[in-house]
């Protein structure tokens, strides 16, 4: 039996010897490697805190003591560690354990991780609670993987820093998020710690000390001591922590689990505010993923020998993919096109973009609000800037959609990607939202595509146009059909609807994702007798108001589809629209969408099954109000 086996929970941990902990790190590590390998997920980032994670558990009274991840891709070891190792095979699939942290999952997950740097804000107001209860546990943040980027941890360092509470700050510095980090902050860490001058110092003071003798030691320390802090002033990367009102902990070595364990205890007896700054390789352990950790971020099922994936390739591409050519063949027709994401750049395929036009593509980082706005400033300038985010992280920014882009009527393309059911990620990364959120701003145009060519379509449409703020929302999946150039794809008339299929029975006003299963479920009724009508509503606001009043006039069934929150989404939008019509004898109306709930993880395709988002749940749904007595009696009316 390993060592791994006889680790239940972090109290079995702190039983181990000292010595022990470099193996429970390597068998941990195997474990990791050995279920993603056979599952797919998160990879690179729990390889690179193997030894954080161990040491953690092991210096602190867990769950007492109360550790905060970012992100929670960090976090599978430390599922393993806290009861969970057994089912870790079940993550990310329908029942199983989440893909990030849980409040519900687990009394050691002590908040929710799903969208990057949260965890200072979220642990210091725990810290703070703690202390207006009286209590006395150690609160610990664990930031990194790029999150340092993001503005809300200098918002929380900043409210913390100057103030005598305990509260413990870990940087895991890996110099990396999903993808290499970026910007003024990842440069000044990286650069200070591989600074001659500072490494030749900080070896002199070492040497000095280590042969001075003792009769000199009281002197020796206080001159070591004073020259410590000069050339920390000078050199450290701890300077912007230290001014913030921060102990500075580090560099320390993330790796050297018995002496991050030795660092911990001592930090663990410290009072105030306190920042660790631990060096990580992301993807540790794994020489595949510590090569290209970019790309072993994340990974489907491979073998672990060859690092090759096991599904086939082939088949038709994903929207992403799609996404990123059209819009570089967009740029190549417009010299005014530029791209920005937030750190997202394969996700969104933005990294297609990069490779053509290096001149016009912006990586801002893990700074969703400051990627809108910074857009709203090239728009003023003659810009047309594309914001490629995805639609569940583009929510952080909703204010600057409003304030710096809409109410100044600024010409900013959003492309929202995994709109809808993002699938395994689950409910932090499902964009369930983003059609209620963009119907609420004013002058907001808001589209929903059918298809990868009529993605394009609108694309090109908001750019030629340039008249103000437009959406395009498309999900995590491959297109339905091929797609051809750019160039070959005809123009979309601005704010129409499409009749696709014409019935007397019932119509069905379908948005985006929801048009080809409700052709499929019209087929099918038909062979019952049930003829429906099928609109592609890929305007969703403006929309098409000759159709729509057409529609509802001479259907006495009509239902709206939608892949987002049925509540204040499209078909709640266009109720409200038939009540204005006032009509004497209105249709029997009904929205279709996603609940008004948060949706677990599981496959795309079963979630979409169990919503009765699919042609045979859309069906199911028309049949039962067809034959409804209240339909066959608005029927009968026209």
């Amino acid at each position: 039996m390993g060592l791994l086996d006889r680790v239940r929970y972090p109290h079995d941990l702190r039983n181990l010897k000292k010595s022990e902990l470099k193996q429970l790190v390597a068998e941990a590590r195997e474990r990791h490697i050995d279920v993603v390998s056979q599952k797919g997920g998160h990879f690179g980032a729990s390889l690179g805190v193997a030894e954080l994670t161990v040491a953690l558990h092991y210096v602190f009274d867990t769950p007492r003591d109360q550790l905060v991840w970012d992100t929670g891709h960090q976090a599978y070891i430390h599922k393993m560690l806290t009861g969970r190792n057994e089912r870790l095979p079940t993550i990310r699939t329908r029942g199983g354990l989440a893909p990030f942290c849980r409040r519900d999952e687990s009394e050691y997950d002590a908040f929710g991780a799903g969208h990057a740097a949260t965890s200072i804000s979220a642990a210091w107001g725990m810290a703070v609670g703690r202390d207006l209860n009286g209590e006395d546990f150690k609160v610990v943040a664990i930031i990194g993987d790029g999150a340092m980027t993001c503005g809300l941890a200098y918002e929380a360092l900043n409210n913390a820093g100057h103030t005598d509470r305990d509260f413990i700050v870990i940087l895991n510095d890996n110099d990396m998020s999903i993808a290499p980090a970026v910007g003024a902050m990842n440069k000044y860490l990286t650069g200070m710690i591989t600074n001659p001058a500072y490494n030749r110092v900080r070896n002199l003071v070492k040497d000095v000390l280590h042969r001075a003798p003792t009769s000199l030691g009281d002197v020796m320390e206080e001159v070591a001591g004073r020259l410590e802090e000069s050339v920390k002033h000078m050199l450290t990367p701890g300077l912007i922590f230290e001014e913030l009102g921060f102990r500075y902990i580090g560099p320390v070595d993330g790796h050297d689990v018995e002496g991050l364990v030795d660092t911990l205890a001592k930090v663990r007896e410290m009072r105030g505010p306190i920042l660790v700054h631990a060096l990580t390789q992301k993807g540790k352990g794994f020489r595949r993923a510590e090569e290209d950790p970019w790309t072993w971020h994340a990974a489907g099922p491979f073998d672990k020998v060859t690092g090759k994936g096991k599904k086939s390739g082939g088949g038709l591409p994903r929207y992403q993919k799609v996404f990123g050519k059209g819009l570089v063949q967009l740029a190549d027709a417009d010299p005014k096109v530029v791209a920005i994401t937030a750190a997202m750049p394969d996700g969104t395929s933005t990294d297609i973009f990069a490779e053509a036009h290096p001149d016009r593509y912006f990586d801002v980082g893990i700074a969703e609000g400051h990627a809108v706005t910074f857009a709203a400033g090239l728009a003023t300038q003659g810009i047309k800037p594309v914001v490629a985010i995805y639609s569940t992280f583009l929510q952080r920014a909703y204010d600057n959609i409003v304030h710096d882009v809409a109410l100044q009527n600024l010409p900013v393309v959003f492309g929202m990607d995994r709109a809808g059911i993002a699938g395994e990620d689950g409910p932090t990364h499902h964009g369930a939202l983003d059609i209620a959120y963009m119907l609420s701003v004013p002058g907001m145009t808001v589209t929903a595509p059918k298809d990868g060519a009529e993605m394009l379509a609108l694309l090109r449409l908001a750019t030629q146009r340039n008249d103000g703020p437009w959406s395009v929302r498309w999900p995590r999946d491959a297109v339905p059909a091929e797609v051809p150039p750019l160039s070959e794809i005809p123009p979309v008339e601005p704010y129409t609807w499409e009749i696709l299929r014409n019935g007397g029975d019932a119509v069905l006003l379908a948005t985006g994702t929801m048009v080809l299963p409700s052709l499929e479920a019209a087929g099918a009724l038909e062979a019952e007798g049930i003829r429906c009508t099928v609109v592609n509503c890929r305007f969703i606001k403006p929309y098409d108001r000759t159709a729509f009043q057409e529609m509802v006039r001479s259907h006495g069934v009509v239902v709206t589809l939608e892949e987002g929150q049925a509540t204040n989404g499209f078909g709640a939008f266009l109720a409200r629209e038939l009540m204005a019509l006032g009509l004497e004898r209105p249709p029997r109306f009904e929205t279709v969408g996603l609940p008004d709930a948060f949706v677990e993880h599981g496959s795309r395709a079963e979630l979409l099954r169990e919503l009765g988002l699919d042609a045979e749940g859309i069906a199911a749904r028309v049949r039962a109000l067809v034959g409804a007595p209240d339909a066959e009696h608005a029927a009968g009316a026209r």
